[in-house]
């Protein structure tokens, strides 16, 4: 195996980039999150905006097919009608991160990775997730805000993750914990422990890598 690649799925407040971060630092490996949107511009000759207005989340009214399987390498073509649509700009992105996937080591948070990349074998997943209370408490210390609108933002960013997930997997549940090797509960143990944790977990899944 030449390379590994860690996943992390988080509910908002937890701690799931942070931890991402920690984790980048520890192993010496880059963090992708708002990177791969920049990455997925300068690819496809989208502006930004157009992925950041759809980061992990659904433009306009969209129903979700269960019994559909999106094609990861459906990218279409400028002239195509649907070069900027939602599913074009997510499969431009899910290129880019099976790309990272078989050229390097890696962390990425977010934009459905565990799904993406769930039949690879260097793969890890982990969710990241903690009781609303700690989660307000964090955003309020990082964002400054009123404990009423860090609860307005938990539940719609949580929510729109949510749709996002399931639109674009078929159905599936992102906090579903047999979606991932790890499942982290930042109210239990610290960020610190939880770099620590899966840095041990690397060891036993991936040996003396």
């Amino acid at each position: 195996m030449k390379n590994y690649v860690i996943t992390i799925a988080r509910g908002f407040g937890s701690g799931g980039k942070d931890i991402g971060m920690r984790l980048s630092e520890a192993l010496g490996i880059p963090c992708y999150e708002r990177q791969i949107l920049t990455m997925a511009s300068e690819k496809s000759g989208i502006d930004e905006s157009v992925f950041v207005e759809s980061d992990e989340r659904l433009r306009g009214r969209y129903i979700a097919n269960f019994m559909r399987k999106l094609p990861v390498s459906g990218i279409v073509e400028p002239y195509d009608k649907e070069f900027m649509s939602d599913v074009n700009v997510f499969n431009i992105q899910a290129d880019i991160i099976q790309t990272l996937a078989s050229t390097q080591s890696c962390i990425i948070v977010g934009k459905c990775a565990d799904y993406l990349l769930k039949d690879r074998k260097n793969v890890i997943s982990i969710y990241v997730e903690a009781p609303r209370d700690y989660c307000v408490k964090s955003i309020r210390e990082k964002m400054h805000v009123s404990e009423q609108r860090a609860n307005q933002l938990i539940h719609s960013t949580d929510k729109y993750r949510a749709k996002y997930y399931s639109y674009y997997t078929g159905g599936k549940d992102w906090t579903n914990p047999t979606n991932y090797d790890l499942v982290l509960n930042t109210a239990r143990i610290s960020r610190e422990k939880c770099v620590e944790l899966v840095k041990n977990y690397i060891d036993i899944r991936f040996g003396d890598f």
